[in-house]
This record gives C-alpha cells, structure tokens and sequence, in this order.
C-alpha cells in the first residue's frame, strides 16, 4: 500500500477488506450459477432465468433497500445482509451436496442472494462518506470499485469455475466462508456506522432528510435539476454500453473470428482497462473537476464502440473495449461521489437506490434493444446506437451542469 493509499485510514482499508471479499464471493457465483443451472435443465429459459433472478432484486427491492439504509446503521445492514447470504448459500451447497438440488431452487437462491446484495450495496455507499475525509470520497471509491472489478472479473469468475470442478457445492461453500470472514471485518468497523446517518452531509434542505419513507429519495431526486439529469444520462449510457455488450459475443465470433478462449482474454483486457480507470480516477477529478470528467467519460463510454462499427478487427475490439471499461469506471466512480457529496445523509441510501433502479432498469432494456437491433439491421446496429446516446448525453450533461444551471449544486 502506497503513502498516499494508506492516507484513506484503517477504517477505511478493513471496510475495504470486507467489500473486496464480498465480491470476490459475486464473481465465484458468476460462474458457478450457471455451471449448475445447466447440471439441473437442459431449457435455455430455465438457465436464463437463474441469472435474471439475480438482477431482479434491484426492480424489487432497491427502493426498500434504499430506506432501510437511511434508517439503519451501515455496519448492522451489512452484517445482516451477509448473515443471511451466508444462511442462503449454505442451505444451497447443502442441497447440492445430497442431491436435493432443484432449478426452482436455484433461482429462488439466486433471487435471495441478490435481495442481500441489494441491501448490502446501497448500506455500502452510504458508509463511505463517514469513513473518509470529504477530500478523499473520489479515491476511497476509486480503490472500491477497482477491488469489485478484480472480484467480479478478474478473480472470482476462474476461480468459481475451477471449484466447480472439484465439486459443485464447494463454490457456494467457499462464497459462503468469504462472506462470513466480511461480516467479522464490518463487526470491527467504528460504532458510529453503527447508527444510522445525518443530514449534515451534502447540500439541499437538510429537512428533507428526515422524512421517512420509501419513496423520500425519490421525489427528492426529482427536485434536482442537475443531479436528475446526471442519473438519467448515466442510465443511458449504461444502456448504450450493454446494447453493444449483449451481442459482443456474436460480434467477435462472427466479424472478429474469436473462439471462447479468444473471447474471454479480450474481456480480461477489457478488465485491466477498467482497473486502470478505477485508480486513476481520483487524479483526473482532482485536475479537471467532475463536471469535464463525467463529460469526457460518458462521450468514450458510449462514443467509442462506434469503432466497431467501421472497422472490425481484432486490433480495434482491444481499443473499444479498454477505452470504454477504463472510462466507465471512471465515470462510476465520479458519478458516486458527487451523489455522496450532494445529496443529504439523511436520503443518501434512497437516493442512491432510486438512482440504481432506473440505471438497472434502462441497463436490461438496452439488452434487449442491443439484440433487436442486431436481429433487425445488422451486427453492427448496436455500435451506432451506442454512438447516437454518447452525443445525446453528452449533450444533455454539459447543459445541465452549467454553473449557471437551475438545481446545479456548486458542482465542481
């Protein structure tokens, strides 16, 4: 660890600990879910329907999650998520093990674990802003989101895979062990995440604040010129990315004549970019401001895949694919701290989650706007729609950022 890592704080480095194994445990489960799925069913529905169990709790349950945030301490809700994703995995790999397993069951374990997953991600983001000097909000989520791309992409998926091998029960074993190693790390966490926030973070009425209810978040969202826009661009660009992704597979098979190996090294690059992005995120903030980052990270996000769509070869696949993870994590790490540093403590977790379902939301449309489009006009239909969203949410950001702007905030 660096002199200027370690500047974060011991707090910061355990709560760190914790969310890295976590999503290491996510990545496990990445691979693991469907190995199984396809074990139990040979029906392609069935298998997909395992992985939308996982995504459907953010539609469900991300508003609760949010108000829950808001009204319990970030250390007791992420304790009790992972307690009871540790319950849920064990139930699983003791299925499993004596052949109890059912597809049902899967998708109804898959489903819990998301709605842990909902709950615990909302609590996290929420913690950050009480573990770290306000100065250091953009590194401390740049070290986090690279710790989730290492676990998610890079680690955990391989590593799942390879436990499956050695027995279909033991990754959910080993994800439920990782997960209870990080409720003992959150345990060790400072009392004062044990209780829930304040209002003193942010800007806006700290009134609002303290309004309970599921929805608070949301009509407060909607009051914010700035900050409304910045969830409905991102959102968009968040489509515009999966639009193309979702057939990225066909794409590099087809036009790019990739195998399987071929394919998954080329999203190992990808990750490596994003890596990169997640860390040097806090320095290009710091010289250029959020305003100008968020711009130029959503316009290479969503403008750069239009490569694709003039020139495919293998060469400029490695380009889009680098560029756009380095710059998404850019962006998400950007994005995530001006929400953390504008919007009161007090409605930061339903904000937040409100943020998140419409991100979730517009992300599982673009899928399916990504296939139609591909189905309709062609492979590379979805590079050129990625690029038509990077110029209307560039757009529609610079305007609605302008210091001069209605709802801007005093954003930097």
């Amino acid at each position: 660890m660096s002199r200027r890592d370690a500047s974060l704080g011991r707090p910061f480095w355990t709560f760190w600990s914790a969310a890295a194994l976590a999503n290491l445990g996510d990545g496990i489960r990445v691979a693991a879910f469907p190995l199984l799925a396809a074990t139990l069913t040979d029906d392609p529905l069935a298998v997909a329907a395992v992985a939308a169990a996982q995504f459907l709790p953010w539609l469900v349950s991300g508003l609760l999650a949010g108000a829950l945030a808001d009204r319990q301490g970030a250390r007791t809700l992420l304790t009790a998520a992972d307690t009871g994703r540790v319950v849920v995995l064990g139930i699983l790999a003791t299925a499993v093990v004596l052949g109890w397993a059912s597809i049902a069951l899967v998708v109804a374990a898959a489903f819990l674990l998301g709605v842990g997953e909902t709950i615990r991600d909302t609590a996290a983001q929420t913690a950050v802003p009480r573990l770290v000097p306000d100065a250091q909000l953009e590194k401390a989520n740049g070290r986090l989101v690279a710790g989730e791309i290492v676990g998610n992409e890079f680690a955990g998926p391989p590593v799942g895979a390879l436990l499956f091998v050695l027995g279909a029960a033991i990754p959910f074993a080993v994800n439920g062990a990782a997960l209870a190693l990080a409720v003992m790390l959150v345990l060790s966490l400072p009392l004062t995440l044990a209780h829930r926030a304040t209002a003193a973070t942010g800007g806006g009425d700290p009134s609002t604040a303290g309004r309970d209810g599921i929805l608070a978040g949301l009509r407060w969202l909607l009051r914010q010129p700035m900050l409304r826009t910045l969830v409905l661009v991102t959102a968009a660009v968040a489509a515009a990315d999966t639009a193309w992704f979702a057939i990225f597979v066909l794409y590099a098979r087809d036009a790019l004549g990739l195998g399987a190996v071929g394919f998954g090294l080329l999203l190992a690059t990808g990750a490596a970019g994003g890596l990169v992005g997640s860390f040097t995120a806090d320095r290009l903030i710091a010289r250029f401001r959020h305003r100008t980052v968020l711009t130029w990270s959503m316009a290479v996000t969503a403008g750069v895949p239009l490569l694709l769509a003039v020139a495919a070869d293998r060469a400029a696949a490695v380009v889009v694919v680098v560029t756009t993870s380095a710059a998404f994590a850019v962006l998400n790490v950007a994005a995530l701290s001006v929400r953390q540093r504008l919007v009161p403590g007090g409605l930061l977790g339903r904000v937040v989650a409100a943020s998140r379902l419409v991100t979730y939301g517009c992300t599982a449309l673009g899928a399916l706007a990504g296939g139609a489009l591909a189905a309709r006009a062609g492979i590379e239909a979805p590079f050129v729609f990625s690029g038509v969203v990077a110029v209307a949410a560039t757009i529609a950001w610079w305007l609605a950022s302008r210091p001069a702007a209605p709802g801007a905030l005093g954003l930097r």
